[in-house]
């Protein structure tokens, strides 16, 4: 099976990377197409095939991804029409381009896939979200596989696509401005930078794989570490004061475009 991907950016070269070390893929059967020389080069050490500005790739895939901006989308699909057909399965990563819109700007009959991954797919541990158009079981049988092995990957309601994306796709740079924050919090206190992004990187690790493993509600587990007069509800509620569960809620919602 063979897949060529339309940009090789942060994100397309990042899925580029996470099928070539899965087993869907063989490296020498991923092609990325995009214009930056830097890009093709990253991809190269990864032995998988870059290359620039040649879209000769596209008739042989069996699996096209879109890694463009979304901007660029139709411009890409109309000046290279004739290499699409439609037994290909196309999909699409571009964020707030609908799958109507993919369907009348790609050959009829063609299988289109929505997905929303996250940069994380590089190490297979993204969250993916997926819609369809004009799938088969089979298909979606096949497309949940290849995204499952880079991380986790769930079909959903197409309408639910932009709180997905801020929740998953926007989160994680959200996540990443928290051990930010941690890390510095954690230097102004005395411990060194690499000591305290280590320390912070694990906590947050435990964390997430505690929630996990007690399938449990945070509060809860926040519950078994606030003693009465103890410093971690002291240091909760200066949180709160400072507006911490407001300040996400709101930064989710302005990364919420319908």
């Amino acid at each position: 099976m063979k897949i060529s991907i339309i940009g090789g950016g942060n994100m397309g070269g990042a899925i580029a990377s996470g099928l070539a070390s899965g087993t869907v893929f063989t490296p020498q059967n991923i092609t990325v197409i995009d214009r930056n020389q830097k890009n093709i080069d990253a991809l190269a050490k990864a032995n998988i095939n870059g290359v620039i500005n040649d879209y000769s790739s596209l008739s042989e895939a069996d699996i096209i991804v879109l890694a463009v901006k979304p901007w660029f989308i139709e411009e890409v699909l109309d000046k290279h029409a004739k290499s699409f057909n439609s037994k290909q399965i196309i999909i699409s990563i571009a964020s707030g381009i609908s799958l109507n819109q993919l369907s009348e700007w790609i050959i009829p009959d063609s299988a289109i896939y929505r997905v929303m991954p996250n940069t994380a797919i590089a190490i297979k541990e993204s969250m993916s979200f997926v819609a369809s158009h004009n799938t088969t079981k089979e298909k979606d049988e096949l497309i949940l596989r290849i995204f499952s092995e880079l991380g986790k990957a769930e079909f959903i309601d197409e309408k639910l696509f932009a709180a997905a994306t801020s929740l998953a796709s926007c989160g994680i740079a959200f996540a990443f401005r928290y051990i930010r924050a941690a890390m510095e919090g954690g230097i102004e206190m005395g411990l060194k930078a690499d000591q305290a992004k280590e320390t912070v990187i694990q906590t947050l690790r435990g964390a997430a794989n505690l929630l996990e493993a007690n399938n449990s509600h945070p509060e809860v587990e926040i519950d078994k570490v606030t003693t009465p007069g103890g410093i971690t509800i002291k240091g909760l509620n200066e949180m709160e004061n400072s507006g911490f569960t407001t300040a996400v809620i709101k930064g989710l919602k302005a990364s919420y475009v319908k």
